[in-house]
Formats: C-alpha cells, structure tokens, sequence
C-alpha cells in the first residue's frame, strides 16, 4: 500500500500550503459529524473498534480549533449526524440514531453546546447541505454564513471523503451560484480530517461491503475537494497579537 500511495501522489498531488487564522477576515469554523457514532471506539456501527491514529488526530484539531474559535467569539457551526430509526441511510447500516450516545458530540467536544458562538445542527443525510435545509425551504448553513457574512469557511470533520466532500462540493456549487454571498474561500484541513478503515479482506467477508483503504480514500477525499475549488491547507496557525 505504500507503494501505491507514492504512486497517487506523484500523479494526483494535492497542493497544501499553510493557512493562519488571523480576525483580518471573517472567518467561520465547520465540524462536520465529530460525533461518537463515528470517532469513538465501539460507539456503533461504523465506529472504530480500535484507537485509530487518523482519527484521533482529527479530533485534536478538531477540538484545538473550537477552543481558539470560541476564545476569540469567532462563529462556529457543528454538524451532528443523526438518524430517525424507521428511515435507514442505504447502503450504511443503523448509526448514530437520534437521541442516543451515537449522535452526540464526542466528549471532548460536548462543550460547544453551551458556546453563545456555536450553531448545532443535525442532519439526517450524508451532505450538511442537503441537511440544512428546511421545510419551509430555508437553508440553516446559508443563513448562518449570511448573517455572520462569513467570508471563509475552514472545514474539517469526518470523512474526507464522504460527508465532508458533499459537504464541501455542494457548497462551492451554491457559493459559485451566488448563493452564499459574501463567502469567498472553502478551506479544508487535511489534518483536520480523517476517514474509515475497511481492508479488502475484510470487505470480503461482510455482505454488500466494499473495500476503503483508509490513507488512500483520504487522500482521494482531498483531492477532489481540491479539483472542486477548495483549497487545502496541512497545517493552521493562529495569527500572534
């Protein structure tokens, strides 16, 4: 596999340059399902059963981040994946169910829902865009960017590949529209991101699985956002007084 991942990078690269957080521009900070049901070991379903290093990583930056956002009443908005019981999320099975462990922010997390500077919002769709919307067709994440008038979004959260590319794809196309007026830049974190591990030996054994290389599909995720018109940046700073 490593071999395979020199290869990926040399013929897709993902340029990355640093990116420091400075209150020059208006900027917003994004968790995309930084719950329990996805980064703590044998939390559900698609949980990890074991201490994964891509994952944890995801949840330090992750938590770094919110602390530096609130200390500074900088806005932040969380996303929580979570599920009516009776409506299934094919082809994934039962997971973070409304109401349970699964759905709730991981522990080091929890205190963002006491933060006057944090929007909670849950979601019961892979896409947070798709997710925000109402029934009354208004849109939570548009309103928060409007309102804020965020100039730039820094994403980061759980997968890379999956709910946090939707995320981000669905986003530029809505940002590209003229919907989301006054954001300018998307921002993805690699290291503020992290997917699943799922070898194909594995994958073999479970019905209707397929394999996901974990460092692999990562790198895909990233890529993508990148070819969307996201920029990814490896490392975030806080711009000294």
């Amino acid at each position: 596999m490593a071999e395979v991942m020199e290869l990926l990078k040399q013929y897709l690269p993902v340029t990355q340059e640093p990116f420091v957080l400075s209150g020059d521009v208006n900027t917003g900070l994004v968790l995309v399902d930084v719950v329990n049901g996805f980064c703590t070991v044998g939390s559900g379903n698609l949980a990890p059963e074991q201490h994964d290093k891509q994952i944890s990583q995801m949840v330090e930056e992750s938590v770094r981040l919110a602390r530096v956002f609130c200390e500074k009443k900088w806005h932040v908005f969380a996303f929580l994946d979570s599920h009516h019981p009776d409506i299934p999320e094919h082809p994934y099975p039962p997971h973070c169910i409304a109401g349970t462990d699964e759905s709730k922010l991981v522990p080091a997390l929890q205190w963002l829902e006491n933060e006057a500077n944090v929007t909670l919002r849950c979601k019961d769709c892979i896409d947070g865009f798709l997710g925000s919307l109402e029934k009354d067709g208004s849109n939570v994440f548009v309103e928060w960017v409007k309102n804020n008038q965020i100039k730039v979004i820094l994403v980061v959260g759980i997968c890379t590949d999956i709910c946090v590319l939707d995320f981000v794809c669905s986003t530029l196309s809505a940002r590209n529209r003229g919907f989301l007026s006054p954001l300018e830049d998307v921002i993805v974190y690699s290291g503020g991101c992290a997917t699943f591990d799922l070898p194909i030996s594995v994958a073999k054994t479970l019905e209707d699985a397929i394999a996901h290389p974990q460092e692999l599909m990562h790198h895909i995720g990233l890529y993508m956002a990148r070819g969307r018109g996201a920029r990814v940046v490896s490392e975030v700073s806080v711009k000294p007084l």
